[in-house]
């Protein structure tokens, strides 16, 4: 009687047994296949190393552009490419216009480089703005315009020599007259110096043809590039940025003053 009753209870427990083990390992299998592709979702594929990254390793240095790259091959990237001189360094997408924002990057790049990139940066931004030299001869400082607002700029503080100036007519602050009564005076005036005329003419130095300040070539070739970033021919004043550049020896087509 006893082995009757103790036989079919026996065999309902252990389908019971086997059905919670297997809910259990499905469970377990479930939650991990889960946990990967949550994980798996987490990461981004480096489009340089084609690596899968955490967040945290991936470089954020654009604004609007989406591409991801790891950090340290962000860095190389961006190192190659100040060693090669570049001013503004893009996204390493050929199709993305985006530019890589300098402040990203100044604690992931020597300071040398940093500096050597803010120094391009601004030699960039001189060669391709407006500029205004300061008229007083012992200065003659270089400034850009700063003409966002579309006003025409007028009284200027030179940043060198704190002087007074108006950068449309290019000479000293005009005080208690306007640009077009000093343009009329200077129009009836001699605007050069006769002392340093004849002094370019005997030291045979030339004149820039974009910002008509003086240079004189101490030694090397014909070819001459001004503070103001032009470049020419020092013996016929053409514009040239050929060092195999050739003019006619001895030609009076334009005088170096």
């Amino acid at each position: 009687m006893g082995s009757c009753l103790s036989s079919p209870s026996s065999s309902s427990t252990l389908p019971r047994t086997r059905t919670v083990d297997y809910k259990v390992n499905y469970i377990a299998r479930r939650t991990r296949t889960k946990q990967q592709v949550r994980a798996k979702q987490s990461t981004k594929l480096c489009l340089i190393c084609m690596d899968e990254k955490s967040p945290s390793d991936i470089f954020r240095g654009t604004t609007t552009c989406t591409h991801s790259y790891c950090t340290e091959c962000t860095v190389r990237y961006v190192t190659t490419k100040i060693e090669e001189n570049a001013a503004r360094v893009k996204c390493p997408d050929m199709n993305c216009t985006q530019l890589i924002e300098p402040y990203t990057c100044r604690d992931l790049i020597p300071k040398d480089l940093f500096v050597r990139w803010d120094k391009a940066l601004c030699e960039l931004l001189i060669m391709s703005s407006e500029k205004v030299y300061c008229p007083f001869k012992k200065c003659s400082a270089v400034m850009v315009v700063d003409d966002d607002d579309g006003e025409k700029v007028t009284q200027t503080e030179c940043s060198s020599c704190h002087r007074l100036f108006c950068a449309q007519c290019e000479v000293p602050w005009h005080a208690g007259s306007g640009c077009k009564e000093t343009n009329k005076k200077t129009r009836n005036s001699d605007k050069e110096d006769a002392l340093l005329i004849d002094l370019a003419k005997k030291k045979k130095w030339r004149r820039c043809p974009k910002c008509k300040f003086y240079v004189e070539k101490a030694s090397g070739c014909l070819h001459i590039r001004c503070r103001c970033g032009f470049q020419f021919c020092y013996r016929c004043g053409s514009p040239s940025i050929n060092l195999h550049h050739s003019c006619g020896v001895g030609s009076t087509s334009s005088t170096p003053w």
